[in-house]
Formats: C-alpha cells, sequence, structure tokens
C-alpha cells in the first residue's frame, strides 16, 4: 500500500540514449540510500562525485547532488544522481535504489510533495507542467510568470477585498453593540470591485486558451484544388503527396508551425467531393474532412482561380460555419484567374507567388484570438473557478441592492472566496489533486 510519505525514486530524464540521465530520490530514507550506494561520504551543499555501488561492484561513474530539506524542490531531503544516459545504467540504479526500501513515484509526485510541503502553491504547480508543455516561447514565458507567482498574486488581491469586507460584516453581526453596521454602499463597492479584476482575467480567457492549446487551422477544398500543395509551401517541406489523381490523401495529415507565438496545427484534409464512384476508404476521409473543417478555429477555403467558383465548392463553403473566421484561397494563379471572391488571397505553390500575403493575413486572423494580452495565463480549471466566485459575488450585489440581511450577504462572499481558495490550493480535496498531477510525467 502506497503511503504519502513514502521514499520515492524515479528517472527525471527521459529513459533513451542520451549524454547524461537524471535520477532523483525523495523523502525521509534518501540520504540513508544514498550512503549505502555511493562510493565515498557525501557532502551536503556540494557536488559530489563517485560512483554507485552494487555490492562490491560498480554500475556507473556518477554526480550525487544532496539537498536538505527544507532547501529542496520537494520540501523534503533529496537525492540527485547524475548518471551516463544509458536506459539499462538507468533501470538498474533505478530497482537498487528500490531494493532498499524506495518506491517508484507517481505522475507529478515530487510536485505533489512540493505543493503538500508548501514550497509553491498549486497555481505554481500546475504551471510547472505549462511550462514543460509548451509549445512556443510566449507560452513558456506566461507559464513561467504563473510559476513565479504572477496568478497567485492576481487573485490574492482579489480574495483580500473579499476578505476584507466579510471581516468587517462579520465583526458587526458578531459585536453589534461595539461595531457598526457596515454601509450596504461600502459592501457594493467591495464586491463591484473583486467582479471587475475577475471578469478581466475572464475577458483574456480565449487567449489564455489559444496560447496553452494552440489553434486549428483545415485546408479545406474539393479534390484537385491545391491543398496538399499548400500544405507543403506553408511548411516549406514536402509532408503531403501531391499528384493529380482525386483522392490522393485518402486521411488528415496536420503539422504544426509557429506564427506569432502561437502554436498552429496545420491540418490537410482529403477532398470533400460528391461522387457515386468513391470507395468506402476515400468517403469516410471525406466525412472526417467535413468534421475537420467544421471544428477548426480558422478554414483556408481553396478554389481553382483559373476555373472560377463552381457550384462543387459552394456546397462545401456552405457546410462551413461563417461565425468562425476563415480566408477563401484562389489557387493556381499561374495558370490565369477567371473569377474570384472579394478579399480572396490569390496564390501559386508553382512559383510561390501569394504564400507571404496569405501567412500574412493567417497571422492577422490569428491575432483576433489572441488580442489580450496578460502578464499570466489561465487553465480551463482555473476559469471555471473563477466563473463560480463571480456567480456568487454577482448574487450577493443582487442582494446588496435590495439591502437583504448582511448575514445572508455574507454567506456568497464566503462561497466566492472558498471557490477562490480552489485555484491557490488553500481549499483542495484529494480528488482534484489527483485529477491535477495524473496529467504530470514522471519524474517531475
Amino acid at each position: 500500500m502506497k503511503n504519502l510519505f513514502d521514499t520515492i525514486v524515479a528517472p527525471v530524464t527521459p529513459l533513451t540514449y542520451s549524454g547524461v540521465g537524471i535520477i532523483r530520490i525523495s523523502g525521509d530514507k534518501s540520504f540513508e540510500i544514498a550512503e549505502k550506494i555511493f562510493s565515498r561520504k557525501f557532502e551536503i551543499g556540494r557536488i559530489n562525485h563517485g560512483w554507485i555501488m552494487r555490492d562490491d561492484k560498480k554500475l556507473d561513474e556518477v554526480i550525487l547532488l544532496p539537498f536538505q530539506n527544507p532547501k529542496s524542490y520537494t520540501g523534503e531531503d533529496t537525492i540527485e544522481i547524475q548518471t551516463h544516459g544509458s536506459p539499462i545504467i538507468i533501470k538498474e540504479i533505478l530497482n537498487l535504489v528500490m531494493s532498499l526500501g524506495a518506491r517508484m513515484a507517481e505522475r507529478g509526485e515530487f510536485t505533489k510533495r512540493a505543493f503538500l510541503n508548501h514550497k509553491i502553491d498549486l497555481t505554481e504547480a500546475e504551471a510547472v507542467m505549462d511550462l514543460i508543455c509548451s509549445k512556443t516561447a510566449k507560452t513558456a514565458e506566461k507559464s513561467l510568470n504563473n510559476l513565479e507567482g504572477a496568478l497567485r498574486a492576481e487573485i490574492e488581491k482579489i480574495r483580500e477585498i473579499l476578505k476584507e469586507i466579510l471581516a468587517r460584516i462579520i465583526a458587526s453581526l458578531d459585536f453589534p453593540e461595539d461595531v457598526a453596521e457596515v454601509e450596504y454602499s461600502d459592501i457594493e463597492s467591495a464586491l463591484i470591485s473583486a467582479k471587475e479584476k475577475i471578469e478581466n482575467i475572464l475577458a483574456s480567457a480565449s487567449s489564455h486558451n489559444i496560447l496553452r492549446e494552440g489553434i486549428k487551422i483545415a485546408i479545406t477544398g474539393r479534390p484537385n484544388v491545391g491543398k496538399s500543395s499548400l500544405f507543403n509551401a506553408l511548411l516549406s517541406l514536402d509532408r503531403a503527396i501531391v499528384t493529380d489523381i482525386a483522392g490522393t490523401t485518402r486521411d488528415s495529415i496536420q503539422e504544426t508551425v509557429e506564427l506569432d507565438g502561437i502554436c498552429a496545427t496545420l491540418i490537410d484534409t482529403a477532398g470533400i467531393r460528391q461522387d457515386e464512384s468513391i470507395d468506402k476508404v476515400e468517403k469516410i476521409g471525406i466525412e472526417h474532412s467535413i468534421n475537420i473543417a467544421q471544428n477548426a478555429d480558422i478554414n483556408l477555403l481553396l478554389y481553382e482561380g483559373h476555373i472560377g467558383i463552381t457550384e462543387a465548392d459552394n456546397e462545401i463553403f456552405e457546410l462551413i460555419d461563417k461565425e468562425k473566421p476563415m480566408i477563401y484561397v484562389s489557387t493556381k494563379a499561374d495558370l490565369g484567374t477567371c473569377e474570384n471572391i472579394a478579399g480572396a488571397i490569390q496564390i501559386s505553390t508553382k512559383d510561390m507567388s501569394g504564400i507571404n500575403e496569405l501567412k500574412q493575413e493567417i497571422k492577422n486572423k490569428i491575432s483576433a484570438f489572441n488580442a489580450l494580452e496578460t502578464e499570466f495565463i489561465t487553465n480551463q480549471r482555473q476559469q471555471e473557478c473563477l466563473k463560480k466566485s463571480l456567480e456568487n459575488i454577482n448574487r450577493a450585489l443582487e442582494a446588496v441592492k435590495v439591502e437583504e440581511l448582511q448575514d445572508l450577504i455574507s454567506i456568497d462572499i464566503k462561497t466566492a472566496l472558498l471557490v477562490l481558495g480552489e485555484i491557490t490550493g488553500e481549499v483542495v480535496t484529494d480528488e482534484l489533486l489527483n485529477n491535477i498531477f495524473e496529467s504530470f510525467c514522471i519524474g517531475k
């Protein structure tokens, strides 16, 4: 049975061939285990060079770094062993450490212990994983700000406003003879201030989600309109197979590219056509393409410029949600032009004309998603907590307007505070912690 205070061990680096592999041990037995497997007496606070020993056999020449609690990542006694990056050696050392009383760490357990030992709060713990999974430099920058406490500081400002007004209300209720009832205008002013701060954070929530998760751009159109050629041109590589045979792309192909600090996933979809002669595999690919186009954040709608808009093109374009950003692209400009949709960008993947113009237009569409800049980013869990807190603040404001009993108003304020506490981890359940840390990698 696993215990919260077991000594744990895990590889910090991936189990693959590399120059260096790192193993982390954390818990009360860390130093005791290290003494048994290290070739000489190590010094705390120093870089120690020696050998990992199993009985009298040398396993590897290593660097050993001891961190004494609370001056470690987890707040516990911690040992980090830097080995040569051989998966075989790393596994042997892991097995040796576990044979001496440690167990393999669960996902995110080192960071979870850092939270439980008050080394970091929950916003900083979540920022660790965001930083590891950052797809662009901008996302990494915002995640690092969270790790340094930017989001926590903003949440604390809101909590302080609510705590101060709640304390005044409770004092007047508990000591009515000594403390005057709080003016309703004062309560309203405090609640409006907290409300505005929460609304400011939520206003940029969609930008935060785009930064964290990226944006999907679907290249859509009928067969042989030039989708795969454009896909390759935007990526500057031959990723998709290009032929003049209808149905060459049977399934979607996707690659990621960074555009203005946003991770964009380009999706080359199978050509959409209505034809009784198409086989079952291509039909499945077409259904998949329609689904991708309908769920994409941005659609590039392609048609052949030298032929003009066909009935088949219009049927495809009608499938797309017009509320979502889209860019009409007139392809094969090197063959001439016939009829163009107003605002369509003319391109040729033969001579690359219009490609830079198209890239700029894609960036313009992306900037609309990323219009609001903030020092930090929020995830969906944090956004839901902010929304719930806002609901309680709005309910309290409605009660203030009709001068409801202040002890009833205080209930909504307390609830708003509790929900905000879930963001930082002041109010936390085992289920919440498990949900957060199970998405972490082992070793972090």
